[in-house]
């Protein structure tokens, strides 16, 4: 780990060959549990407590990162609240035998200190002080109001067997190694099950292999436990000429019981891709019933949300 400025730290190290998924590179799943390590270190040292991710924003996987890069991870505390802390995260890689490092995806996290209480507890605050701090300050600022829309028109969302879109549940045990330095699952392993349960869903769905190029609205309702049953469920709500849109549920409780809660929620876009690594047209999904009508325009309601954000825009294609 490097340590840069006292409110910032960057993660090094090469892409493993075990890092590589189903797309012949990097998996965005496993990008996106790099992203939290990094933004945990980040929101730790700064609180100088126990911190739990609370929300991922929206994430571009515009470029592939290879086995055999050397990858950095910046997480950089942009603006804080109360007790939370709103990191800007950026994923770079690159050639270890020399040369610039190339920016393969971005997105703001969103953490919360925890005292041994388990409330939340208070933070210092980050004043910014350079032009680039105070315009990553502002950037941050300009999408609260984005994200409580977001969450809200997530939440008023019912997912019942009356859709008929394609759908796959990925169920397991929460194992020891999943654990973070709090006991907990950490937020990192529980996006790369909802890139995975995306992916089978996808694939299924469109008949080809297909990989992640857009995460958003990743909300962190409860923590998940060691020993939980996990139920991981993807849904297809919404289709462009490329672009795949897979709503993921996460839900976890006790294998003795029969109640599972919600713990986290996303929406994922997902592409067909040929042996060359270029996108290629899905077929187009039509909804059938009440509810896979819903889903649809809730799928064009969330876009719509995301446009207002500075600096978030999707390829047509996707749409």
């Amino acid at each position: 780990m490097t340590e840069t400025p006292d409110h910032a730290v960057t993660l090094r190290f090469l892409a493993a060959p075990t890092d590589v998924g189903h797309s012949g590179s990097v998996d965005a799943g496993t990008v996106l549990e790099w992203v939290d390590k990094a933004a945990y270190a980040a929101a730790v040292g700064w609180a100088k407590s126990y911190c739990v991710t609370a929300y991922v924003g929206n994430i571009h996987f515009a470029d592939p990162v290879n086995s055999g890069d050397m990858v950095e991870v910046t997480a950089t505390i942009v603006y804080t609240g109360r007790s939370s802390m709103h990191i800007r995260t950026v994923v770079s890689s690159g050639d270890p035998k020399g040369g610039p490092a190339t920016m393969r995806s971005q997105c703001l996290v969103i953490f919360v200190a925890v005292g041994e209480d388990g409330k939340p507890s208070p933070v210092p605050h980050f004043e910014p002080t350079t032009p680039g701090e105070i315009e990553q300050r502002d950037h941050a600022l300009a999408r609260i109001k984005v994200r409580e829309d977001i969450v809200q028109a997530m939440s008023a969302q019912e997912y019942t067997d009356a859709g008929t879109a394609e759908r796959v549940t990925l169920r397991f045990m929460a194992a020891a190694t999943d654990v973070n330095w709090g006991g907990k699952v950490h937020g990192g392993i529980v996006m790369k099950w909802i890139d995975e349960a995306a992916y089978v869903c996808a694939s299924r769905y469109c008949g080809k292999d297909t990989v992640a190029v857009f995460s958003g609205g990743v909300r962190f309702y409860r923590p998940l436990l060691i020993g939980h049953l996990v139920e991981v469920e993807a849904r297809l709500v919404y289709t462009g000429t490329k672009g795949m849109h897979i709503a993921v549920h996460v839900r976890s409780g006790d294998p003795k019981g029969h109640e599972l809660n919600l713990t986290t929620y996303c929406l994922t876009v997902m592409v067909a891709r040929d042996r060359s690594g270029t996108s290629v047209p899905i077929p187009q999904w039509v909804p059938v019933s009440e509810e896979d009508r819903r889903l649809h325009a809730h799928a064009r309601e969330l876009l719509e949300i995301r446009g207002q954000a500075p600096g978030n825009r999707l390829p047509n294609h996707l749409l």
